[in-house]
């Protein structure tokens, strides 16, 4: 499923060093010794291109947001059953069988492009109903329509070697929340709780009673009614890279609609 920047497919491959044996996935330009000065093809390392897509796909099943959008059934009670098994497989992902986790992403998965600043995953998740057992048709061939998730990686070259490794890890590995967002979202409720018992207090006391402003209390009192997916994200370090602390308080018009919070904050 893999190919390079040049569209050249790439085929596992390995090499033995010192008794360690070293497993890569190689551009077929380099098995065929088919070079050119414009591109030479890449070796990577097996175990950390796949550990990034695994991550990404697994990331995607957590999203309830992400499954929405990507499969929007007709059915709301089949709906929250199919987010619900999704979320379900993607907290329990390390102790599923080989086998299983093989099945998900080799049906979900058309094709990987490995370029120099991302990797796009093309994939189809309609087919995700089927694998999760979820009761209702199978999706057409119109239904059928692939999309594409992406992973910002940075490829190095290895010396003078035609090898090229990646910067990045699993980002469950790496995730880790950020502790202004988690402080924010916990004074955005605190500001919320204060505004419903305040019983018709104006917003300039309340504000002046935190020792805000009256604009800062209003934002923050926005943050309370971020969707709940989104939260939740935050809170376990899953937000997109982008979003930080001041970039959060920046949308000081920040929507009321789930779906388009979402969008503006880079969850959809």
């Amino acid at each position: 499923m893999l190919f390079d920047d040049d569209g050249n497919r790439m085929t596992s491959s390995h090499a033995v060093k010192q008794g360690t044996r070293y497993r890569y996935y190689v551009s077929h330009r380099l098995i065929t010794k088919d070079q050119t000065e414009r591109s030479a093809g890449l070796r990577i390392p097996v175990g950390e291109i796949e550990h990034l897509v695994t991550g990404r796909v697994r990331q995607w099943l957590l999203d309830p947001g992400g499954i929405y959008q990507a499969t929007r059934l007709s059915d709301p009670s089949t709906q929250r059953r199919l987010i619900a098994r999704a979320a379900e497989i993607g907290k329990s992902w390390t102790e599923l069988p080989g086998t299983r986790r093989h099945a998900l992403l080799a049906t979900l998965i058309d094709r990987i492009d490995v370029g120099a600043n991302r990797i796009d995953i093309h994939f189809r998740p309609t087919r995700l109903v089927a694998l999760l057992d979820v009761a209702m048709p199978l999706p057409s061939a119109t239904e059928d329509a692939i999309q594409i998730l992406s992973i910002p990686v940075r490829l190095r070259r290895s010396g003078r070697e035609i090898r090229m490794l990646i910067d990045g890890t699993d980002p469950f590995a790496t995730a880790k929340p950020d502790a202004r967002l988690v402080k924010l979202l916990i004074r955005a409720r605190r500001f919320n709780a204060t505004l419903v018992g305040g019983d018709g207090v104006p917003f300039a006391a309340l504000a002046k009673g935190q020792g805000v402003s009256p604009s800062y209390f209003t934002r923050l009192v926005r943050l309370s009614y971020l969707a709940p997916d989104i939260t939740e994200a935050i809170l376990d370090g899953r937000q997109p890279r982008d979003l930080t602390a001041d970039k959060l308080l920046a949308h000081s018009r920040l929507p009321l609609g789930w779906h388009e919070q979402r969008t503006v904050l880079g969850f959809a």
